[in-house]
């Protein structure tokens, strides 16, 4: 999960010496950070590319998700690309669907209204 540039030396060394062994995880780890520097640097203008060249890749679990990308590509493509996030709110809701899970068949709504508020 850590930046290739950002490996420490040993890290580095290991990773390089499982690439040289495993095609297909070199070619794996080739898709994988292209899509990265896709999502980090905003260039949705390349998912095209970068989807049509996975689904032409021997990686079955890789194209799928490739596929399945293509389904609503206008959407991943306006993410990759755009400034604009909804993490914020995104994990608004996920705190709050979490309170609701933990609090259920346990209290009123009125200790829930105080949790919420109070969970900051």
């Amino acid at each position: 999960m850590t930046h290739p540039e950002h490996l420490r030396d040993e890290d580095a060394c290991k990773l390089r010496r499982l690439r040289e062994r495993d095609p297909e995880l070199d070619r794996l780890t080739g898709h994988v950070r292209k899509f990265a520097v896709m999502m980090t640097a905003r260039h949705g203008d390349g998912l095209g590319d970068w989807i049509t060249e996975v689904e032409r890749d021997s990686l079955a679990p890789l194209a799928r998700f490739a596929r399945n990308l293509r389904r609503d590509f206008d959407a991943v493509r306006n993410g990759l690309s755009m400034p604009h996030s909804s993490g914020a709110v995104e994990g608004n809701i996920n705190r709050l669907k979490m309170l609701k899970r933990q609090m259920f068949g346990r209290a009123s709504l009125d200790l829930l209204r105080k949790r919420v508020l109070l969970a900051r």
